[in-house]
């Protein structure tokens, strides 16, 4: 007896001991289930921190571990954007939400604002380049009798009286600050908006230091918040972000345009993540489950059979999720992916196993246990088979260096033997306790489908000589597109891009003084810092170096000079600066001013001029009526509006710079210990942050940038480097498993099937599905990522089981008269492949793209599958493959 024939008989003697009493055996299996449940929901959980999950032995994570250890002030933070429509109001809001943060002690335990340091709004002029600083300097004093005489009458009527000087001198006025055509125009768009019942504030700190003191003014603002998590919650940080919408809405104010805040950073990007994974997951598995209850109710024709099916399935993801609980303990974001590999194969199992027993029920009629037994006998070898080869090239991911996928190899392998086991123990015992479905003739019940499948065997059998030279010809052309596949492993591109977390952190990315794609080196020492910082900052590809020795500004008795030039220029003014008067009437400085319009106007001759002089007049008008058309106090409330749209900005403004004339030498020593630790570490690493010139997004910029810096400091680490590391870890990780599992499957299959042309027509539809895959990816424009790129074990499991289970069936069914297509295989087969794209399709539409990508390829994938195994296959194996007698029954 061989070991086919003794197989047969252990399936024989099982199918008996289910039989004896298999209400007891549901019970165990009820029982066995809810302490699964039990144990699972206290020792398993999910790990979204995706840093360790590829290669954390390698000395790419251990630099980034060492970066962490060092400096760990902004690890596990979210940054908080805070901006709007001047400087002067976005820090005044940044100013008072940190100090609301900063008081909720139950969700915060750090709140950090970089510009909000008295060093900094004290020496700040320092830092601007000595040619910046003598321009702005000049600018004073361009500004100064502006200054002096608004600092007299800091209200409308002052302002108004300077317009009205400054348009009536008969050449150019020094008493503005900048272009007088400029600020009119200003004025009036921030009139305009105000009169319109918008909220505006002109910017005093633009238009006095524009184009002075930096290249672009910024009205962003950062604070770095350090949330606590609550892990019992499956979004920890929930709680912590919203406590801050609730304060972002207690520091708008009704009178002020509003200010917008951005919750981005790593644990920003985190929460906006996992909240659409869970929503979009939720949604995909509902449409999922409904989808395959009906294709199930197609398949069988019957509810008992659908809700046995559903009902073993269930049974097996809990068993597997128990074995992930003991075997790993923490899923994280690949590796949760086992539980719709279950799904997918796992309900394959009962729809093969269902299926047989329906056909036998119509062939031995009502003798339900004759039915499951030869079900058994039946399905039983080639379904271990599957899960044996299957479980092999998922196992070949155990030994790469991602540990997501490795996780994922392990669990997905394991649990295909816990839902083979299930399936063919709790699912015959279903029905045995459940009534017989009705009996039917399945070929006249569907007689199109019949046809269908008749002239499509016809076919395949009939023409597989020209299949196989179009599959040949197809695979050729394949091979080209599969080397012309982009890769995307930039995490941020999985994520949903209509995300605020997203949106805020590409915004980032735009300009280089903000876009966190930099590089980190440490050095041991001073001397090598500043050895190591000359280096960098010659490379091509750098734009430049920030490091500790940065914040001692050069030349700093020059610009001292030239501060204390700035001081004599203002005089009584570099004191201190008034608020804005309350209470007076600006109405006879506007008539005033309407007046020096129309008596300037026919001098002017440029059209850009006259056009800023009509619209300001107009504008001017307009107050006049609003003015006359109120009564007080609202009078004196839209008043108060209008001086604060246009010089609200103007004490603030002046204060902070008359703050900077204070500014002193500035050494190492005095740099405040909140700013030196971020760039000194209490074990002495110095750290040096290196800008690139080029768009990182480019890979080959990436590539580069990252090439020159590590010539000169090998372990230089941060974002690009963990980008560039994991997709090469990937890749090779990839290639190897791959390899190592195709080698596996096929050494089993001929071991198990003594026949080499049985393992080539098994693995050729996994090989063929493969190239034409990825070709498909190149013409979907859908780029191999960390995500869709696990779609490749999962495809490898159902390419081979199909393969296994079709060659098997055409050893008997060779001829063009038998419809191979209307055998309970492949029925099995194909509503097996319809059941696992239900699975995945949902996940093609979520938000998150990630997820999106892995949905499409998956079912780009099984549709290639079931294309090279239900006519490639057929075909190949008309012109190879000689019929073979089937074994003896066993004996009883």
């Amino acid at each position: 007896m061989n070991w086919e024939q003794g197989l047969r008989n252990a399936v024989f003697r099982w199918g008996n001991w289910l039989m004896y009493s298999p209400g007891l055996l549901l019970t165990v299996a009820v029982l066995l289930a809810y302490c699964a449940i039990e144990y699972t929901s206290t020792h398993l959980s999910v790990n979204t921190d995706t840093a360790e999950l590829i290669a954390p032995e390698s000395r790419f994570q251990q630099n980034r571990r060492n970066f962490e250890k060092a400096f760990g002030q902004e690890i596990h933070t979210m940054l908080l954007v805070v901006e709007s429509t001047s400087p002067e109001l976005t820090k005044a809001a940044a100013a008072r939400l940190a100090r609301q943060l900063r008081s909720d002690t139950e969700h915060f335990t750090k709140v950090y604002r970089p510009d909000e340091n008295a060093f900094f709004q004290r020496n700040g002029l320092l830092y601007l380049d000595t040619d910046k600083l003598q321009d702005f300097s000049v600018t004073l004093a361009q500004a100064q009798p502006f200054i002096g005489r608004i600092s007299t009458d800091p209200s409308l009527t002052g302002f108004f009286s300077i317009f009205e000087d400054a348009l009536n001198a008969e050449t150019k006025t020094e008493e503005v600050p900048i272009d007088l055509v400029s600020l009119i125009d200003k004025v009036s768009n921030s009139l305009h908006k105000t009169l319109n019942g918008e909220t505006d504030l002109l910017s005093w700190q633009k238009l006095i230091a524009e184009n002075k003191i930096s290249e672009e003014q910024s009205d962003k603002a950062f604070i770095f918040v350090t949330p606590k998590f609550d892990f019992s919650q499956i979004l920890p940080v929930e709680p912590a972000i919203n406590t801050i919408r609730r304060a972002v809405d207690k520091i708008q104010d009704p009178n002020l345009p509003k200010v917008k805040v951005w919750i981005t950073g790593e644990v920003g990007l985190e929460h906006d993540e996992m909240a659409g994974m869970s929503e979009g997951t939720f949604t995909a598995s509902i449409f999922s489950v409904v989808l395959v209850c009906g294709i199930l109710l197609v398949a069988y024709r019957s509810w008992l059979l659908m809700l046995a099916t559903l009902a073993t399935l269930a049974l097996g993801m809990v068993f597997c999720g128990l074995f992930a609980s003991v075997a790993v303990k923490q899923l994280n974001l690949i590796s949760v992916a086992f539980a719709v590999s279950n799904i997918g194969l796992g309900v394959e199992y009962a729809i093969h196993f269902c299926l047989r027993y329906r056909d036998n029920l119509d062939l031995h009629g009502k003798d339900k246990t004759q039915a499951i037994r030869s079900a058994l006998l039946a399905t039983s070898p080639s379904l271990m088979l599957c899960a044996g080869t299957t479980s092999i090239g998922l196992y070949a991911f155990i030994p790469t260096d991602y540990q997501g996928i490795s996780e994922l190899g392990l669990l997905a392998g394991t649990s295909l033997f816990i839902c083979l086991f299930v399936t063919l123990t709790v699912l015959p015992v279903l029905l045995k306790v459940i009534p017989a479905p009705p009996f039917h003739d399945l070929h006249g019940e569907q007689p199109g489908a019949s046809k269908l499948s008749a002239s499509l065997a016809t076919f395949t059998l009939h023409y597989a000589k020209p299949i196989a030279f179009a599959t040949l010809v197809l695979a050729a052309a394949a091979i080209y597109f599969v080397f012309q596949v982009q890769t995307d492993f930039n995490p941020l591109n999985l994520r949903d891009p209509n995300t605020e977390s997203v949106i805020a952190f590409k915004d980032l990315m735009k300009e280089r003084d903000t876009s966190p794609m930099t590089l980190t080196v440490l050095a041991k020492n001073e001397a090598e810092a500043r050895d190591m910082q000359k280096k960098l900052t010659a490379l091509k590809t750098v734009d430049k170096t920030v490091s500790l020795f940065d914040f001692v500004p050069e030349d700093q008795d020059d610009k001292l000079a030239i501060i204390d030039d700035m001081v004599l220029t203002l005089g009584p003014q570099s004191q201190s600066f008034p608020q804005l008067k309350v209470g007076s009437d600006p109405l006879p400085a506007i008539k005033r001013m309407i007046a020096a319009i129309d008596a300037n106007l026919p001098k002017k001759t440029k059209p850009a001029e006259i056009e800023s002089l009509k619209t300001f007049k107009s504008e001017l008008q307009d107050v006049l009526v609003e003015l006359d058309a109120r009564l007080q106090p609202d009078r004196g409330v839209f008043i108060e509006k209008i001086q604060t749209s246009l010089l609200g900005t103007l004490p603030t403004v002046m204060n902070q710079l008359l703050t900077g004339f204070h500014a002193e030498s500035v050494t190492m020593a005095s740099i405040p210990p909140e700013i030196g630790e971020r760039w000194l570490s209490k074990d002495g690493l110095y750290r040096i942050q290196i800008f690139p010139k080029e768009d990182l997004n480019d890979l080959d910029a990436l590539q580069t940038f990252i090439t020159d810096v590590q010539a000169v400091a090998p372990d230089a680490t941060d974002l690009p480097v963990m980008y560039w590391e994991s997709m090469k870890a990937v890749i090779a990780s990839f290639q190897e498993a791959i390899i190592i599992a195709l080698t596996a499957i096929a050494l089993l299959l001929l071991f198990i099937r003594r026949s080499i042309v049985d393992t080539l027509l098994v693995m050729a539809p996994l090989v063929l599905a493969g190239l034409f895959t990825m070709a498909t990816t190149v013409f979907t424009g859908t780029p191999i990522n960390f995500a869709n790129i696990i779609a490749l074990p999962l495809l490898m499991g159902l390419g081979v089981d199909n393969g296994i289970h079709m060659v098997e069936k055409l050893h008997h069914s060779l001829s063009e008269e038998q419809n191979i297509y209307q055998s309970s295989t492949a029925r099995g087969m194909f509503y097996g492949a319809l059941t696992t794209i239900s699975s995945f399709i949902g996940l093609a539409f979520s938000p998150h793209q990630g997820i999106a990508s892995m949905g499409l390829v998956i079912t780009i994938g099984i549709f290639w599958i079931m294309t090279c195994t239900f006519v490639v296959l057929p075909a190949l194996s008309k012109l190879v493959l000689k019929p073979v007698e089937p074994l003896p029954a066993p004996s009883v």
